[in-house]
C-alpha cells in the first residue's frame, strides 16, 4: 500500500464482532473469561484492549513498522524508553530539545544514575566523540523544537549500529507523512500523538513504534507494568485522525510555505527557521529524508524585544496562543516562557531560543487569512 492508503486501511479490519467498519470503543476495563486463563485474548484493558490494539497496528503501519505501542502521553512513551536502560547508562541527545523532554531528562532519570550529554548534531559526527562504553541510547529530534534544526537520521543510525547502540527518533514535527525513521536505520520511533497525527486538539497520547521483535517484547512489558496506557475513547480519536493524516499534512506543508516566504519578507523580522529554505544549514538533507517541509515554523523580530514579542502574539486573531501544535487550527507559543520554560535561560540562548522567538504551528485554513493576521499582528 501506498502512505495515504495506509493511513485509512494499513493493518486495520472491520470488527471480528459484528463488522463495524470502524473499530468500536471497547469502553471496559475487563473480559468474561470460560474458565481460569481462557478468555478470547484479553484479560485486563491495562494489558490489552482491542480499540488499543486496533490503533497500535494502524501506528505500525504508518511508519512501516512491525510493532505499536500507544501510551497516555508523548512524554510516557519517553518514559518507556528510558526504562530500557540502567543506572550507569548514558544518553546522547540533541541539544535542541523539546522542553518536556529536557525536563524528565534532566530532573528524572539523572537522579536514577543515567548520564545525558547534550550535543549539537548538525553534524553527526560531533555524537562520536560522546560514545564510550557506557553509551546506550542516541536521542534525536528532527526537525527540532522549536528551532527546526534537521538531522541526518541515516548518518546518525550508521554511527549507532557501528557502536551497538539504540537510536530513537521523536518524529513529532515530521510526521511518518515526511519521513519515516525506522526506513532510514533508526530502532525507535516516538510521536507525541497529542500533536499531528491525533490532529483535531482533543486528545493527549503518545506512541512508539518499533520493528525488532525482543525490542517490541521489552517495550511492551515496560508498558504493562508501568501502566502509562491511553484509554479507548483516545484511541477511537487518534485512529480517526490517522485516516485523514495525509489530506492535513498536504496542506499544512502548503501553508507553512507560504507563511515561511512571507514573513522572511518582513521588514520587522529578523530571522525565519524553516528547513524549506534553501539557506537552511542543512536544508539538502531535509530533502533527502523528507517528503516536504512541515507547517512549523519559528521566528525572531528585530531588537529581540521580550515585552514586544509577546505583544505580538497576543493581537494574533486568527493563530490562537496556546500550548501544543498540529491541530487544523494555526497555533502560536512563545518558547521562552512556555514550552521551553524549564530550560534555563542561558541554555535555551545557546540553541537560539531567544526571548523574541515565536513558534507558529500553520493551521489548514485559508493561507490569505493566516497572513493578514500575522500583517496585521506586527504592525
Amino acid at each position: 500500500m501506498k502512505f495515504n492508503t495506509k493511513t485509512i486501511h494499513g493493518k486495520q479490519q472491520p470488527d471480528l464482532a459484528y463488522g463495524a467498519v470502524m473499530p468500536p470503543i471497547y469502553q471496559t476495563s475487563t473480559y468474561a473469561q470460560s474458565t481460569p486463563g481462557e478468555h478470547k485474548g484479553y484479560e485486563y484493558s491495562r494489558s490489552k484492549n482491542p480499540t488499543r490494539d486496533a490503533l497500535e497496528n494502524a501506528f505500525a503501519s504508518i511508519e512501516n513498522g512491525e510493532f505499536g505501542l500507544a501510551f497516555g502521553s508523548g512524554l510516557a512513551a519517553i518514559d518507556a524508553v528510558l526504562k530500557l536502560l540502567k543506572s550507569g547508562d548514558e544518553v546522547i541527545c540533541t541539544n535542541d530539545l523539546y522542553g518536556g523532554t529536557y525536563r524528565l531528562f534532566t530532573s528524572v532519570f539523572k537522579n536514577f544514575g543515567i548520564t545525558f550529554h547534550f550535543v549539537n548534531m548538525d553534524n553527526p559526527d560531533a555524537i562520536e566523540a560522546y560514545i564510550n562504553d557506557d553509551t546506550k541510547l542516541i536521542w534525536v529530534e528532527t526537525p527540532t523544537n522549536p528551532m527546526l534544526n534537521i538531522i541526518d537520521i541515516e548518518a546518525t543510525a550508521a554511527i549507532a549500529k557501528k557502536h551497538n547502540i539504540l537510536l530513537a527518533v521523536d518524529n513529532t514535527f515530521a510526521t511518518p507523512y515526511l519521513q519515516q525513521p525506522l526506513d532510514l536505520g533508526a530502532d525507535i520511533v516516538m510521536h507525541s500523538v497529542t500533536k499531528y497525527i491525533g490532529g483535531h486538539s482533543d486528545l493527549v497520547m503518545g506512541a512508539l513504534i518499533v520493528k525488532e521483535k525482543l525490542l517490541a517484547e521489552r517495550l511492551y512489558f515496560i508498558q504493562n507494568a508501568s501502566g502509562a496506557i491511553c484509554g479507548p475513547q483516545d484511541a477511537f480519536l487518534a485512529l480517526r485522525g490517522i485516516k485523514t493524516l495525509h489530506v492535513r499534512m498536504q496542506r499544512h506543508c502548503e501553508n507553512g510555505k507560504a507563511i515561511a516566504l512571507y514573513l522572511a519578507s518582513h521588514p520587522k523580522v529578523e530571522n525565519v527557521y524553516w528547513p524549506g529554505f534553501e539557506s537552511h544549514p542543512n536544508h539538502e538533507i531535509a530533502k533527502k529524508q523528507m517528503k516536504d517541509f512541515g507547517g512549523m515554523i519559528s521566528f525572531t523580530t528585530k531588537g529581540n524585544d521580550y515585552n514586544k514579542s509577546i505583544k505580538l502574539i497576543e493581537n494574533l486573531k486568527i493563530f490562537t496562543l496556546a500550548e501544543s501544535l498540529g491541530g487544523v487550527e494555526s497555533l502560536a507559543g512563545h518558547p521562552a516562557s512556555m514550552t521551553h520554560a524549564s530550560i534555563p535561560k542561558e541554555e535555551r540562548e545557546k540553541t537560539g531560543v531567544v526571548d523574541s522567538l515565536i513558534r507558529l504551528s500553520v493551521g489548514i485554513e485559508d493561507e490569505e487569512d493566516l497572513i493578514n493576521d500575522l500583517k496585521q499582528a506586527l504592525g
